[in-house]
């Protein structure tokens, strides 16, 4: 039972190791797409409390091969993004969609990254702002 455990953290171990040399390896090619964001910062300024936490984040594929976002993952559960699932051809423009849990009061800084077969990846995309108290919503 030993071997056949050791035998298969071998085999991982191997196959790992060339999944990562592969994915080096395509970093250096010149006809990978490239991911391009309008702005990679977005500052929401004063947010009501239960108000909008939504902001856009468009981007471009400015390469010469399709682009396809594997992962979009924010840093914490209170921020939630959606993105294009399908291919974003040479080109072509695609939006990610970030939306912040309101309900938490005060400043916040989260990070979201976004995994794709860019050259530039992973890119990290930045939300801030201030949820206010809902008495102070009112002055």
């Amino acid at each position: 039972m030993k071997n056949i455990i050791l035998s298969l953290i071998i085999i991982l171990t191997t196959l790992g190791a060339y999944a990562q040399k592969e994915i080096n390896t395509n970093q250096d090619s010149k006809d990978l797409p490239e991911i391009y964001f309008d702005k990679t910062t977005h500052d929401f300024g004063k947010i009501k409390y239960m108000g909008d936490g939504t902001c856009e984040f468009a981007f471009k594929n400015t390469g010469k091969e399709p682009l396809l976002l594997t992962n979009v993952r924010a840093s914490c559960g209170c921020t939630t993004p959606t993105w294009p699932k399908e291919p974003i051809k040479k080109g072509k423009k695609g939006t990610i969609t970030v939306k912040y849990n309101t309900r938490i009061i005060g400043n916040f800084t989260k990070s979201i990254r976004v995994y794709s077969n860019a050259k530039s990846s992973p890119v990290t995309l930045k939300i801030t702002g201030t949820v206010q108290k809902p008495e102070e919503t009112n002055q």
